[in-house]
């Protein structure tokens, strides 16, 4: 029964008094001082706070558990408060419990057993770093979101802070580095460079002095993390023993968090880096004449399977360092992900990926004829280094056999696209390239998913969709062909395609327009540049949009007249200079001869050709053979 007694009380002090009223003496006879709490006289209107106590039911061996809290400025406060603690002793909560908040997360993290192990180690730095020095001492029952509102003002307070320092630690390298140089120059004179040396030495000294203590910023999405760890440890303290009125973490704001979106290196992003040395996004994806470069640039290089796996297979680089030859099929053109390798504190650990990373790829030729080739390159180094060659089972290793180290992966890639003069790009940017290569290949967004291990559509779609030239032009270019518009022209030279420009039943030419004086346009086609007009027709156009589809109009006319089919239309108009788009045009039209084969002669199949019919099949080494 909820009964709860309330009172008022003060912190003033004076002389103690037992049960009977009596003085209370200390040793030597003398009255003792102390807080004399509810039978301080002054109490009153003004005078001391409110205070309350209830019983709950009886613990173990009928031990009494009585709650008391104190210091309400109002009656009313303090029977607000004494509700509230009967309800959530009433729901489960240990409202009696003293525990602090720093010793309830470290018992759950010790609770929780099947956490990955990089997972683990993301909640124990979350845990040492933010949330036991901020919230370690509060105790359990007192949490509410206020401490974690200005647990993350702290936390972008030592942000600001900490950017400061960066900015010192900055200026301190350009000095030194500076200071270096002037020391260089001074080479051949003496005295010159003997103080050059000494400013060299101090503005190093002063660089090292400046770095002590120096700490990342925590991004916001760090907080979010840390939020999310926070909200992990909240939730199951409710559902294990009622540990809280309601997970607080829930209830806070944060700052956005924005995803960056990969970009491509397009030429204009090129010449702004070799210009300035500055990416322009944290994720850069190469376009595929960048790609090709890359491989051409590599081919000597022992692991050069291994960077061509990354860019059309888009793996993560610990499931590489992992993979078993075991798990790999050259003949059946396949390889499974089913191990990987991760990294905490630069120790390796083995472990199986999550449930959806768990696949099968599909190899292509290529890839699997790349994969003979480096289990012959193994197998020679095996034989030169004889005793001393590690067996690890693994497909990638070092020339000695020894298992590759993650982090090592990115490092070596890092120092070969140095080499390669080639715009920057991560080694985890090669999986939003084999994403991007696969859709410009025409593939469904379904299988760049299950390709990656991702568990979700959407996961792949909003992260590794970046959209190569090729692909924003093909969009546009199918826009602007399935809407005709209506540009009056006027055809000057018949177009006729000659058989020289058909390969087969594929003719591929050129339209090209360019602004004759008064407005008006002339539009040619050609088979390349400088060669004989295929045909010609001029018309009244604003702009150059209104030659290119005055010239698909022109194109779509002679293909319905003459039964072709027009296959594709690629508008190249942005190639041109800014400064001169207002007065050139270049579209590339593909038609094909609409001729099908017939139905004479066939019927219904009876059965499979014969084996000696089939033209080709692969060898057990994965290699093709003619039947």
């Amino acid at each position: 029964m909820f009964s709860p007694s309330y009172y008022r009380r003060c912190q003033c002090k004076g002389p103690l008094k037992d049960k009977d009223g009596k003085p209370v003496l200390d040793a030597d006879g003398n009255p003792k001082i102390g807080s004399i709490g509810t039978t301080c006289p002054k109490l009153g209107k003004g005078h001391g706070t409110w205070a309350f106590y209830f019983e709950l039911e009886a613990g173990e061996g009928g031990k009494r558990q009585r709650v008391r809290r104190g210091g309400f400025a109002t009656k009313d406060d303090a029977k607000k408060k004494a509700k509230e603690l009967y309800d959530a002793a009433t729901a489960g909560t240990d409202v009696l419990s003293d525990e602090k908040c720093g010793d309830f997360f470290l018992r759950w993290i010790k609770a929780k057993k099947s956490l990955a192990r990089t997972t683990r180690h993301g909640y124990e730095e979350h845990i040492t770093n933010y949330l036991v020095p901020h919230l370690g001492h509060i105790k359990r029952r007192d949490l509410k979101v206020s401490h974690l509102d200005r647990m993350y003002d702290a936390i972008e307070k030592e942000n600001a802070e900490r950017i400061l320092h960066r900015l010192r630690v900055d200026q301190l390298q350009k000095e030194r580095d500076d200071a270096h140089r002037a020391w260089v120059k001074a080479a051949g004179k003496k005295e010159q460079r003997r103080a050059a040396r000494r400013a060299f030495l101090d503005a190093n000294a002063a660089l090292r002095e400046g770095k002590k203590g120096l700490r990342k910023v925590t991004s916001a999405a760090t907080m979010h993390r840390i939020n999310d760890t926070l909200s992990s440890a909240l939730s199951w303290g409710i559902k294990r023993e009622q540990a809280f009125a309601r997970n607080w973490a829930q209830l806070v704001e944060l700052p956005p968090v924005t995803r960056p979106k990969p970009l491509v290196w397009t030429p204009e992003r090129v010449e702004h880096w070799k210009r300035t040395g500055e990416k322009p996004g944290p994720v850069m994806v190469w376009t595929p004449e960048l790609t090709g470069q890359f491989l051409d640039s590599v081919k000597g290089d022992w692991l050069y399977e291994l960077w061509h796996s990354f860019i059309f297979l888009g793996p993560r680089r610990g499931e590489m360092a992992a993979l078993p030859w075991t798990e790999v099929s050259t003949d059946a053109l396949w390889l499974r992900i089913s191990q990987q390798i991760v990294e905490v504190a630069y120790e390796l650990y083995g472990e199986a990926p999550k449930a959806d990373s768990v696949r099968t790829l599909s190899l292509s030729l290529e890839s699997a004829d790349n994969l003979v080739n480096f289990r012959a390159k193994q197998e020679q180094k095996r034989q030169e280094w004889g005793n001393a060659y590690v067996e690890t089972g693994r497909v990638w290793t070092h020339e000695n056999g020894e298992a590759l180290h993650p982090d090592w992966i990115s490092r070596r890639f890092t120092r070969l696209v140095e080499l390669s003069g080639l715009p920057p790009v991560r080694l985890h940017d090669l999986r939003h390239l084999a994403a991007t290569l696969s859709l410009l290949a025409g593939n469904d967004i379904k299988v760049v998913q299950e390709k990656l291990g991702h568990s979700s559509r959407q996961i792949t779609s909003d992260t590794y969709t970046s959209v190569l030239p090729e692909m924003m032009r093909a969009e546009a270019e199918a826009v602007m062909a399935v809407v005709p518009r209506d540009v009056p022209f006027e055809v000057r030279t018949p177009l006729a395609i000659p058989e020289t420009a058909w390969q087969g039943d594929i003719a591929v030419f050129f339209v090209h327009g360019a602004r004759q004086s008064g407005g008006a346009w002339a539009v040619g086609a050609q088979a390349e540049p400088e060669s004989d007009l295929l045909g010609m027709i001029t018309l009244a156009g604003r702009s150059q949009d209104d030659a290119a589809n005055a010239a698909v109009k022109w194109i779509r006319d002679h293909c319905t007249a003459n039964d072709l089919e027009l296959v594709r239309v690629e508008n190249f108009n942005d190639r041109y200079p800014e400064e001169q788009r207002s007065d050139f045009a270049l579209t590339r039209f593909t038609i094909a001869r609409s001729e099908a084969p017939g139905l004479d002669g066939w019927a219904l199949p009876t059965g499979l050709p014969s084996a000696a019919a089939r033209t080709a099949r692969r060898t057990p080494n994965g290699r093709r053979k003619v039947a």
